[in-house]
């Protein structure tokens, strides 16, 4: 098997604020082979953010290991600094607020390339466009300047520079949330093709599954700084073995308000009431103040990491069990909503319209003709 491009073991990281210390991300550990999309999904929060930080050693970790390519970067140098970021580079959240507004996009292009030595001024000009083409973008962009172009058309550009160094990983922070949905898609479309080409390692970061699903092979759900749920996109995203995830997936937006209303209804019990609520301290699920399926144990005790029905690993105490009581709840919502046939619609609507007997046959025999 290929050894993995970057390796997280047990990461740890805190923040200090006067007299209050937060554990951030507790005990996590995930990895990415080469050429493989992983994705880390998550509400605000959960930490996601602040692994992208320790990786890059923008935050100093509390305990735990960080390996790019077999060697621990967590206690690097500046030089040892310098190679990293040639090798991993970082796509931020908002595509305005990363660029250099008073830069053409052609200089943003070019410092990478100048910071790291390159003094041939024909070559620069030569891999800017190159690269401009590479993310579908024309020549004359490399004259304009952010204000200038949209918001998908400037993340093309932040995706752009972070490749002008060639990079073998590049993590992506939230890089769709201030897209519309038509940005989204060519963007992604893009990740997808630059991937293939150039064979890029992806971390990818977000809150949306079905985005994670469609661009990884592998993804991380994280809550409250700790790992819920790991496995293959498909699986994840299709059959969920954690609470958490399966409610990432009832939060997800349905266009017909019936089906809505019944993905509501299957999201079990309420909370049971339990004395372990109110005991302070001691290990526990992070999940288990929101979870309607948390017994006593939830409150007393952490959950580990186990492999579940598939290829990935879950830490719950109740898997599979609270898979049943959904599966009790959809029964006691009764039948899935299934819509009305185009045809169905237009027939009901012919029925309470008044109309003359020519006018009616005509539409009748439009209806039920060949081909219509």
């Amino acid at each position: 098997m290929t050894s993995p491009l970057l390796e997280i073991r047990g990461l740890s990281v805190e923040y200090r604020r006067r007299r209050t210390v937060s554990l951030a991300v507790d005990d996590v550990s995930l990895d990415v082979s080469p050429g493989e999309a992983v994705g880390v999904v998550g509400e605000s929060g959960s930490g996601k953010t602040t692994i992208t930080r320790a990786i890059l050693g923008l935050t100093a970790i509390r305990s735990g290991e960080v390996l790019f390519d077999g060697h621990d970067v967590t206690s690097l140098d500046f030089a040892g600094r310098r190679r990293l970021y040639r090798q991993a580079q970082l796509v931020f959240q908002d595509p305005y607020s990363s660029l250099n507004p008073s830069r053409t996009i052609g200089r943003t292009l070019a410092e990478p390339l100048r910071a790291y030595g390159e003094r041939d001024a024909g070559l620069v000009r030569t891999r800017v466009r190159e690269m401009l083409e590479r993310v579908q973008l024309p020549d004359g962009t490399a004259d304009r300047y952010p204000r200038e172009l949209s918001g998908g058309q400037r993340q093309r550009v932040a995706i752009a520079r972070a490749l002008m160094l060639s990079p073998r990983l590049v993590i992506l922070d939230e890089p769709l949330s201030a897209l519309d949905l038509s940005a989204q898609a060519q963007v992604l479309n893009l990740l997808r093709e630059l991937q293939a080409i150039a064979g890029l390692s992806y971390l990818f970061i977000s809150h949306d599954l079905e985005v994670v699903r469609y661009l990884c092979d592998r993804v991380v759900v994280m809550y409250a700084g700790r790992v819920m749920e790991t496995g293959p996109a498909g699986q994840v995203s299709g059959q969920s073995a954690h609470p958490y995830t399966h409610m990432l997936h009832q939060a997800s937006p349905s266009p017909d308000p019936r089906s809505q209303r019944r993905r509501h209804a299957t999201t079990a019990a309420p909370p049971l009431r339990d004395p372990a609520r109110h005991q302070a301290g001691g290990e526990r699920c992070n999940y288990a103040p929101r979870c309607p399926f948390a017994i006593s144990r939830c409150w007393t005790e952490r959950p580990v990491r186990r492999a579940d029905e598939g290829q990935g690993e879950v830490a719950c105490h109740r898997f599979p069990q609270w898979r049943d009581e959904i599966r009790l709840a959809a029964d006691a919502a009764g039948p899935p909503w299934a819509p009305p046939s185009p045809r169905a619609d237009l027939e009901a609507d012919l029925e309470a319209v008044v109309l003359e007997p020519g006018h009616r046959d005509g539409i009748e025999g439009a209806l039920h003709g060949e081909d219509r």
